[in-house]
């Protein structure tokens, strides 16, 4: 956790964002960031997808090192994973590479968790969710999209998203990202 913490600091420096900035822009307290880059606290998924989303940058690139290797094996150990206290676990499948602010996602969810909703991403970003098992709820803005094994959904990303395991079965369910600099 201080391997993020410094991360986080060292993004929101790079951004030219003070405390209170990105404060502001993620809707998470100035007193909880100051926490996380300290160490002393570990974000939940979704405060660390918010704090990321206002840095204009993806999860994986606060919880890992730029790799620029031309060929990149991830083994499932070497993974970035994180848990979140509802039970449900987002595993980064892609490096994160210099320059490029791209993500690759499995999600593990127990039947009849929601996730929560997600901030919008800056115009230009896409996403990309396909259901390998279980049913999933995705809402855009409002709007609910249910998906079932098999299905997959495209979404320009710069609109708020939720997401929910509406089935009476466990759901795991992969996203792609590609975010813009906002």
């Amino acid at each position: 956790m201080e391997q993020l913490g410094a991360r986080l600091r060292a993004q929101r420096q790079r951004a030219g964002a003070s405390l209170d900035t990105l404060a502001a822009g993620s809707g998470v307290s100035r007193s909880m960031i100051s926490d996380i880059e300290r160490g002393a606290k570990v974000p939940t998924v979704l405060v660390l997808a918010r704090l990321a989303t206002a840095l204009g940058v993806t999860v994986s690139r606060l919880l890992g090192e730029d790799r620029a290797d031309p060929v990149i094996v991830l083994r499932r150990a070497d993974q970035a994973a994180v848990t979140d206290p509802a039970g449900w676990e987002r595993r980064i499948l892609s490096p994160s590479l210099p320059g490029v602010e791209f993500e690759f996602i499995r999600t593990t969810v127990p039947a009849g968790v929601v996730i929560g909703e997600f901030a919008a991403h800056a115009a230009g970003s896409r996403e990309y969710v396909a259901v390998e098992s279980g049913a999933l709820t995705v809402t855009l803005a409002g709007v609910d999209h249910r998906l079932g094994a098999g299905d997959s959904l495209y979404y320009a990303a710069d609109r708020t998203h939720a997401f929910a395991a509406t089935g009476p079965d466990p759901c795991v369910y992969y996203t792609v990202m590609h975010v813009r600099e906002g």
